[in-house]
């Protein structure tokens, strides 16, 4: 099974061991919250499903979303090699939940710089790297 590793600077500061996660973030000007499911598939990560809390600058939803719930919800099933996403602290931090448990960003990765990426990876589990090399 896949999981996802989150590197900053080149080094790994957590995994997530789930089959699949939700990255939500407030849009800096709008206020107005986003939400997307990914799943990791071999190596890539696969966006699911995006969702949006209404529209504004730069949010407009695509022609096919539904409003559900006061949610515009569309299925991209866009593949990703990695996510780079870079913190701020002029907005909110990003909350990434899996599993049943939700986390800022910042709680899972620690301090980073001003401007520092944080990279979101499909990566095997420790234990199963460990048991995958040659006997």
């Amino acid at each position: 099974m896949s999981a996802i590793c989150l590197i900053v600077a080149g080094v790994v500061r957590a995994t997530l061991p789930h089959a699949e996660f939700t990255l939500a973030w407030d849009h800096s000007v709008e206020k107005t919250r986003w939400e997307e499911r990914y799943r990791p598939e071999g190596t890539a990560l696969v966006l699911v499903e995006a969702r949006v809390k209404g529209s504004g600058a730069g949010m407009e939803p695509p022609p096919e979303a539904m409003l559900r719930n006061g949610w515009w919800t569309w299925a991209p099933h866009t593949t990703f090699a990695e996510l780079r996403l870079t913190r701020s602290s002029y907005a909110r931090d990003y909350t990434v939940c899996g599993g049943g448990r939700c986390s800022e960003l910042g709680r899972l990765v620690g301090p980073t710089r001003q401007g520092e990426v944080v990279v979101f990876k499909s990566c095997m589990p420790v234990a199963d790297q460990r048991s995958s090399g040659p006997r």
